[in-house]
């Protein structure tokens, strides 16, 4: 289960500082062309000698060249622990649990296994016994440390995938106040988003779905706000939760949203109201320190009577089931966007949802401000 939201406000964006990675094999090639160029050292007269000296310097001069961007990656990728709870749920549910670390962690055996094969050849080279033995240890050398970056070098690519893919997603911005859309899947949410925002929503793609997730403003006496639909929820326990699913959690338990809960009554959205309602319970109790709107949408669809499927208990005994069936939760805004009904109610509370959510964000700076000092 995922935890409640973090007490402390963490900074975020650190997926578009990482570094730029380059492709193995324009590491190795740059390295070698680098590495070709330098020298013996000057005033050697013997040709062996000369031989040895030249051999030992571009051995390690290639090694320095594979090992040192490798090292810079490696201490420029940030620890997973060091992350905003945001962001590290994302990497998991982009990448798999445990996935980012263990292709670091390969990146640094390269590493290191470029500095011992790279010093052990050039220690070689630099003790043949003659201009012929140092070539041929130069060219064993070089041939040992391309064929290292050649069949271990995936890991490079892997990471440079990794940076391309992390560095793509949306940012989110907690200072700025963010209205959550909540709810099962269909049941309009997206819908709202275009119709609260003050311009035409944005769509941010994330990596592990197809499914573009809309994000748009508002702006309230020349105060911008964020509002976004999430994946829809189905009941069901968090261990059999896809990741859209999971991305939804993962907004409510580490961003400082407000939540704006859309159900339907209507039947139109395919789940049932009885299923609309234990989701609800349940996602209301584990977030119930966010500020919450309730609204029954499509009310232009609502029926005289509750809508009832064939999967449901009619005569239930479940009071609470029952009146939710009939007008949704209690002091829940009925709202049409087909005919206008209830907009300009929900326009002006979300107004002021938002401008409390506002007094939070910066109650909470100043607490931490207070806090640091």
């Amino acid at each position: 289960m995922l935890d409640k939201p973090s007490a402390k406000v963490e900074s975020i964006g650190a997926f578009q500082k990482l570094p730029m990675v380059m492709p193995s094999v324009d590491i190795f090639h740059s390295a070698l062309r680098k590495a070709k160029r330098v020298l013996p050292t000057k005033g050697i007269a013997n040709i062996a000698k000369r031989e040895r000296n030249r051999g030992a310097k571009q051995l390690d001069a290639l090694m320095k060249e594979l090992a040192v961007p490798l090292r810079v990656y490696i201490e420029n990728f940030p620890k997973r622990m060091h992350l905003h709870p945001y962001e590290r749920s994302l990497i998991e549910l982009t990448l798999g649990e445990g996935n980012y670390e263990d292709v670091l962690k390969k990146v640094d055996a390269l590493r290191k296994k470029v500095v011992s094969v790279g010093k052990e050849h050039a220690s070689l080279c630099a003790k043949s016994s003659s201009k012929k033995e140092a070539e041929e240890q130069l060219a064993e050398g070089l041939d040992k440390l391309q064929e290292i970056f050649k069949y271990e070098g995936k890991v490079v690519d892997d990471l440079l995938c990794i940076a391309k893919t992390l560095r793509a997603m949306p940012v989110v911005d907690l200072e700025m106040p963010t209205l959550c859309l909540v709810g099962a899947p269909n049941v309009g949410k997206s819908t709202l988003v275009r119709v609260l925002s003050t311009g035409k929503p944005e769509v941010c793609n994330y990596p592990f779905t197809t499914r573009g997730i809309l994000m748009g403003h508002i702006t309230i006496n020349f105060q911008h706000f964020q509002v976004t639909d999430t994946p829809g929820l189905l009941k069901r326990c968090d261990e059999d939760r896809n990741n859209l699913e999971k991305l939804t959690l993962a907004v409510l338990s580490h961003l400082p949203t407000a939540v704006l809960y859309v159900h339907d009554l209507s039947g139109d959205c395919g789940i049932s109201p009885s299923d609309q309602f234990m989701i609800y319970k349940e996602v209301r109790e584990r977030f119930d320190n966010h500020l919450w709107l309730d609204i029954v949408s499509k009310c232009d669809l609502s029926q005289e009577s509750p809508v009832v499927f064939v999967t449901e208990d009619e005569e239930a005994d479940h009071v609470e089931l029952a009146k939710y069936r009939k007008i949704g939760p209690k002091g829940a805004i009925h709202v049409s966007v087909k005919s206008s009904l209830g907009l300009d109610e929900l326009t002006n509370k979300v107004h002021e949802l938002l401008m409390a959510q506002m007094g939070r964000i910066r109650s909470k700076k100043f607490q931490d401000n207070i806090e640091v000092a």
